[in-house]
C-alpha cells in the first residue's frame, strides 16, 4: 500500500478533502493531510486565495514543504489546486518520490528545476471547462508534463467546476469525482 501526503486547496482543509483522504485510507493506504492554513477554511476560492496572499504564498508553500519533511521520502505527493504547488515541487525535487497526483492544477515543470524526474509516475486531473485549469493555462502545463514524463496521464472530465472532487463544496461533481477516485486508487495500488 502507498503512503500519501495530500495538500488541501485554497478553501482549506475542508471536510471534503478529509473525506477523500478517508476514501484512500479505506483502500488500505496511509494518508497524511497537513493543514497549511492552520485550521482556517473559506467559503470561496477567492477568500482562500486572499488569505494565502495575506500570509504569503511563499509561506503557505513552505508550510507544505516543512510538513512533508517530517515524513519519509517514499511518498506519493498529492494536491488539490493550491496544494499542487508543494505536491508537484516535492515530487520533482525530493528524492524517493513514489508518484504524484495533481488535482485541478498543474504548473510548468521548469518552476521547480530541470524537469520531471525519471521513474516518478504522475496523474493530472481537471475539467475541460474549468476557468482556472483551462483559463489559466494549467491544462497546457499538464499536456507538456505528459509529453515530458515517461509515465504520465492527463484525465480531462466534462464540466466547468474547479474543485469538483471535494464533496463538501457546491462545485462537487459526484460522477467525475467517482471516476477520479477510481483512477487514483488504481494508480496507488501500483505503488
Amino acid at each position: 500500500m502507498a503512503e500519501v501526503v495530500l495538500f488541501h486547496h485554497a478553501q482549506g482543509l475542508t471536510s471534503g478533502v478529509l473525506a477523500f483522504a478517508d476514501e484512500l485510507r479505506r483502500a488500505g493506504h496511509t494518508v497524511h493531510t497537513p493543514d497549511v492554513f492552520e485550521g482556517r477554511t473559506f467559503a470561496t476560492v477567492e477568500e482562500g486565495i486572499g488569505f494565502a496572499k495575506e500570509v504569503g504564498f511563499a509561506e503557505v508553500f513552505e508550510r507544505g514543504v516543512r510538513a512533508a519533511e517530517e515524513l519519509p521520502p517514499e511518498l506519493v505527493y498529492a494536491g488539490f489546486s493550491l496544494g499542487v504547488m508543494p505536491a508537484q515541487s516535492l515530487a520533482q525535487t525530493r528524492p524517493g518520490a513514489r508518484g504524484a497526483l495533481l488535482f485541478h492544477s498543474c504548473v510548468p515543470t521548469s518552476e521547480f528545476g530541470s524537469g520531471w524526474p525519471d521513474g516518478v509516475p504522475v496523474q493530472v486531473h481537471g475539467m475541460d471547462g474549468d476557468p482556472f485549469f483551462v483559463g489559466e493555462g494549467d491544462i497546457d502545463a499538464a499536456r507538456a508534463l505528459v509529453d515530458e514524463a515517461e509515465d504520465a496521464e492527463l484525465f480531462v472530465y466534462p464540466g466547468d467546476q474547479h474543485l469538483f472532487a471535494d464533496s463538501s463544496l457546491a462545485s462537487y461533481d459526484p460522477e467525475a469525482a467517482a471516476l477520479l477516485t477510481q483512477r487514483v486508487l488504481e494508480f496507488l495500488s501500483a505503488r
